[in-house]
Formats: C-alpha cells, sequence, structure tokens
C-alpha cells in the first residue's frame, strides 16, 4: 500500500492539468435540483403550480426560480467520502481543483466555500446551464482542448469524458458505467445499495402498526370467519403499500432535518444511498399497489384509505410542524386503521374501541414528542427542528401525555362494566385484568421516556418489547379465554 506521501508524489507530476469535478451524484451523493424541489415545496406547497411552467422554460430555468428562493446549509449534504480523500489529495501535490457543475451557481459557491477545496468554480448562472456540451466549451474555453481532467458519474457527463485529457468515473448510472467500461478509464467505487436499504427505505417495521386492521375482527370474535380474514390481509397488504409510499414522499420533505438527526442521517434518502427520482418511481407504485388491492374491498374502505392517504401527506407537509395539532393528527391517524378493519370486513364501529384507540394513541403520540424534545439539543424559547414545540414544553407534553394515557385505562374500565361485556363474553370477569395491563403499559412506557430509554416510536417499541408483547399476550388470551370457555 502506498503511503500518503508517495501518493502525493504520484499526482504531483500531473499538476499542470487542473482537475474538473462535477457535484451533483459526483461529490455529492444526491442531486440538488430534486432537493431544492422538494424544499421548495415544504416552505410553500402552493409553488407546486408554478413548477411546471418554469419546468417548460428548460432546466436552467427551474434551477434558477428555486435557487432564489431557498437556502441550503451546505454543511448537511451527504459527501462522498472517496471523492473528497481524493481531492484532498489533489490539493496536497498542488494540483489545481475546479468545481464544475449544473447546480445554480449560487449553491455551488456555498459548498465550495464550505469544503475549502476548489480554486475556481464554473456553475450555472442565470438561464445557461452548464451541463452536456454547455460545461464542455466552458472548461475547453478556460483550459483549452484535453486541457483538463474530468471526474463525473452521469450520462450527462459523457461528453465532458470524451473531451477530457483523463477521465474518472464515480457511481456511474448505466450509461457512465458502460462507457467506464467501454474506455477502461479509473472507477472511484463507493457503497452501493442492497435489499437492506430498499427495506429501509419502505420501513418495513412500520407495517406492524397496521395489525390494528384486525383488532375489529379479533373483538368480534370472529377468529375462523376465512372471508373476514381475507379482506382484513387485503386491507394490511393496501395499508402497508400506502404507508411507505407516503414515507417515502416523507423523506423527501425532511432530508435537512434527518441529516441533523443523529440516527435518521442515516436513512436511504438522507444518506444518499437511493436517489430521489428512484424512490418517485417506488412510490408511485406502492400507490398503484394499494389502490389495485383496494378495489378487491368494500366501497368505504376506500373512503377509510382516502382519508388516511390525505391525512398522511397534509401531515408529512405542514401538520408534523404545528403544535399540539400534530399529535391529535398522528392519534387520528391510528385510529383510521381500526376503522379500515371495521370497512374491509363490514363489521360495526364500536363506540368504546374508538374512545380507548384515541386516547391511548394520542398518549403514544405524546411519548414520540417528548423522546424528541429529551434528545435534541436546543436553547430555550427555541423550537426544535421541524416541530412546534421547544424544550419548556417537555413537562406539560409529559403531564398530557400520561393523563391520556390514564383517560384511555378509565375507558376501558367502564366498557368492562358496561351491558355489552356481559353480552359478548361467557366469562366477563376475565376481562377485568385488562385495565390494569393497559395501565402497566402505559406508566412502563413513559417511565423509559423520562429515563432516555425509550425508542423514537412507541409503538414500534410496543411491539418489539418483551414486556408489552408478554402484556399484550396476556390480554389476548384472556379475551379468547372469556368468549371460547363454556
Amino acid at each position: 500500500m502506498q503511503s500518503p506521501g508517495q501518493a502525493i508524489e504520484d499526482v504531483r507530476s500531473e499538476s499542470v492539468f487542473p482537475l474538473a469535478v462535477d457535484l451533483d451524484g459526483t461529490l455529492i451523493a444526491t442531486d440538488l435540483l430534486w432537493e431544492g424541489l422538494f424544499l421548495l415545496l415544504r416552505r410553500n406547497p402552493l409553488l407546486m403550480f408554478l413548477v411546471p411552467f418554469w419546468a417548460l422554460n428548460g432546466p436552467a430555468r427551474l434551477k434558477h426560480e428555486i435557487a432564489r428562493r431557498i437556502e441550503l446549509d451546505p454543511a448537511t449534504l451527504p459527501y462522498r467520502e472517496e471523492v473528497l480523500e481524493r481531492l484532498q489529495l489533489e490539493q496536497a501535490a498542488g494540483r489545481r481543483i475546479v468545481l464544475a457543475t449544473g447546480t445554480p451557481k449560487k449553491f455551488a459557491d456555498a459548498i465550495a466555500e464550505h469544503l475549502g477545496l476548489f480554486d475556481a468554480v464554473l456553475a450555472t448562472e442565470g438561464l445557461h446551464n452548464l451541463t452536456s456540451k454547455n460545461k464542455v466549451d466552458a472548461l475547453e474555453g478556460i483550459y483549452g482542448k484535453g486541457g483538463f481532467d474530468y471526474l463525473g458519474n452521469s450520462r450527462h457527463d459523457l461528453a465532458i469524458f470524451d473531451a477530457a485529457r483523463t477521465a474518472i468515473v464515480v457511481a456511474p448510472d448505466r450509461h457512465a458505467a458502460r462507457w467506464q467500461v467501454a474506455q477502461g478509464c479509473e472507477l472511484i467505487v463507493t457503497p452501493k445499495a442492497t435489499w437492506i436499504t430498499l427495506v429501509r427505505m419502505l420501513r418495513v417495521h412500520q407495517w406492524l402498526k397496521n395489525g390494528l386492521i384486525f383488532v375489529p375482527l379479533f373483538l368480534a370474535h370472529e377468529y375462523f370467519n376465512l372471508p373476514a380474514i381475507g379482506r382484513c390481509v387485503l386491507a394490511f397488504i393496501s395499508f402497508s403499500a400506502a404507508a411507505s409510499a407516503i414515507y417515502i414522499i416523507n423523506d423527501f420533505f425532511d432530508l435537512a432535518l434527518d441529516r441533523q438527526h443523529k440516527t435518521k442521517r442515516n436513512r436511504p434518502f438522507a444518506s444518499g444511498m437511493l436517489t430521489i427520482p428512484f424512490g418517485l418511481a417506488c412510490s408511485g407504485l406502492l400507490l398503484l399497489l394499494s389502490v389495485l388491492t383496494a378495489t378487491a374491498l368494500p366501497p368505504l374502505f376506500w373512503l377509510v384509505l382516502s382519508t388516511y392517504l390525505v391525512t398522511t401527506t397534509a401531515y408529512s407537509v405542514s401538520i408534523k410542524r404545528m403544535l399540539l395539532i400534530d399529535v391529535l393528527t398522528l392519534a387520528g391517524l391510528y385510529t383510521i386503521r381500526v376503522l379500515a378493519g371495521q370497512a374491509a370486513t363490514d363489521f360495526d364501529p364500536s363506540f368504546w374501541l374508538l374512545a380507548f384507540s384515541i386516547f391511548f394513541f394520542l398518549s403514544l403520540a405524546l411519548v414520540k414528542r417528548y423522546v424528541e424534545l429529551r434528545s435534541t439539543v436546543a436553547d430555550a424559547k427555541q423550537r426544535i427542528a421541524g416541530r412546534g414545540y421547544r424544550p419548556e414544553d417537555q413537562e406539560v407534553i409529559a403531564q398530557a401525555g400520561m393523563g391520556a394515557g390514564f383517560a384511555a385505562v378509565v375507558v376501558l374500565a367502564l366498557y368492562i362494566d358496561s351491558s355489552a361485556v356481559f353480552e359478548q363474553y361467557n366469562h366477563p370477569y376475565m376481562v377485568w385484568p385488562l385495565a390494569p395491563l393497559i395501565l402497566y403499559m402505559i406508566m412502563r412506557i413513559w417511565i423509559l421516556a423520562r429515563r432516555d430509554e425509550m425508542h423514537d416510536d412507541p409503538v414500534v417499541f410496543i411491539l418489539t418489547d418483551w414486556r408489552s408483547q408478554l402484556m399484550v399476550g396476556i390480554g389476548l388470551a384472556l379475551l379468547v379465554i372469556a368468549v371460547m370457555l363454556p
């Protein structure tokens, strides 16, 4: 293996030729046009109606309109470490390094200033889009034909590869990959997405929440009703596909915030392991799967699914930043899953179940916000990033969350003492332990949250924590015994 000193000597002889470096997909593992578009829509969703008109006037106009309305933080972008190390080596050897990109100059200048690696910046200015042939003309106009080396990654770089003295390919798309193999030029290897990356993109673990769809079936004691079970399975698939589609879109709107989070920065899109266009295609296919699956279910399920899609999209775009409205919406989204199970099976809705669900999931939604407040560093009187809460709200959130949890237990206790239980269960006294079981779960969740030992999603915690699983298992067993025991 070469020492750093020897490597510097190896490139020193090349220093007479500047190294031009592409930005999107090369220096950073993302595309700032797509990122800027979602950042723009997050700030003002109504601008989505202007985007098609800007795009009709060419990519440079679209880039210009987006760039003049938003600011990007260059410190949070997903830089390719392999490329940065190469540029630092070239810089140490005294080579002139040029950032040559189709990104608006406003963004390119900010990135160049942040990194401190570039001697010059060539970028899109006004309506002159610095890509492909335009980039070739700009580089040859300054350094002459074949007077520069170039580092790029995509089909838009093929013309520059051909014009450069030497080409270096990094993380190539299929067009650049074919060119690299044909020419046998240098390839900088970067980490690639795996099936685990796709699973994380879909957030498969979040599908566990859709198990709530089976609750009405279970409480109706239709354990062996195969047609109803089949409809619940279809509803589960439809909701899971819809949820994953919206999670992907939500990730696009939260890219900047996720990169500032200690764990969310590793999400597939925030880290740059997957591209936004790929995510959009996946989201569209998932929505199609959700709709096609829903066609086999009663019309009322369509209404519930549509309500879920509209609400969760609104939550991703704006509601999540609204004080208290966000947690009420989250509680409602959990309850919608219960309604979906009722709609899929044509079972009559239960007032008791819906009332318990609202209070119980409101408590869990408040736990989620409480954990965020505890784990986020923010000054007093300053809102945490992307939310409507401030550090001093912790105690109020905790009190409200425990109060909502106790209210859920009170609703359950009233239900246990109602005539409905005596009519539906052969042994009603077997249902009584449910109240202390739920109370134990709620109090334990809040104690762990105060100890900073709680998962950032309490629903996922319940579904993966063995003690919570034990409480749920005991509760389900009691309900079955109360019905089945003669």
